[in-house]
């Protein structure tokens, strides 16, 4: 955790992981739980329109990384966020105190993918993301390792124990400052 991350009177969370993992689900059980802010972060970028138009083949917008950073800027300082997506490379490291990486077996997340109208090259490119684990190595690439936690999340059970743990550290957080 950053010097800086220590001044905040609450920690921000960066909760990433493939599509399907839960994690939009986990932290909005989570915001509800201990009252930090969720920002899903695919909903800011359509509201703002802080993209480089729509990628027809993969059915998504391309995220301009620098607009969206610019307009979480002041949001991240205070800390008491939990920011929700997919990707990780781009946020600053200074924004989080710690960065939870949400996995889930590949029949589960087919399953998941699959009924949300995920095919072809969409679907294929992120399960492969989820068997290579990507995200996991993206995240100990490109922050602290001590601040990265790897947690399971198949079963609506694993998603309240990662709610519960979460909670915890951020108590944890408050008892530290």
């Amino acid at each position: 955790m950053t010097d800086q991350g220590r001044k905040r009177a609450t920690p921000n969370i960066l909760v990433t992981g493939t599509p399907g993992t839960g994690k939009t689900s986990t932290c909005s059980l989570l915001a509800s739980a201990t009252g930090l802010r969720h920002i899903n972060v695919g909903e800011l970028v359509k509201e703002k329109s802080l993209h480089d138009g729509w990628d027809a083949e993969l059915d998504c917008y391309v995220v301009n990384d620098d607009l969206l950073c610019d307009e979480m800027e002041d949001m991240m300082r205070d800390g008491g966020n939990l920011v929700d997506y997919h990707n990780c490379d781009f946020f600053p490291e200074r924004w989080f105190d710690y960065v939870v990486v949400l996995q889930t077996d590949n029949s589960v997340l087919y399953d998941r993918l699959t009924n949300r109208g995920y095919m072809g090259r969409k679907l294929q490119n992120n399960m492969e993301c989820e068997i290579f684990q990507v995200l996991l190595e993206d995240a100990h690439e490109f922050y602290n390792v001590d601040i990265v936690r790897a947690l399971p999340s198949n079963t609506i059970e694993d998603m309240s124990n990662n709610v519960e743990i979460l909670s915890g550290l951020i108590r944890a957080w408050g008892n530290n400052t």
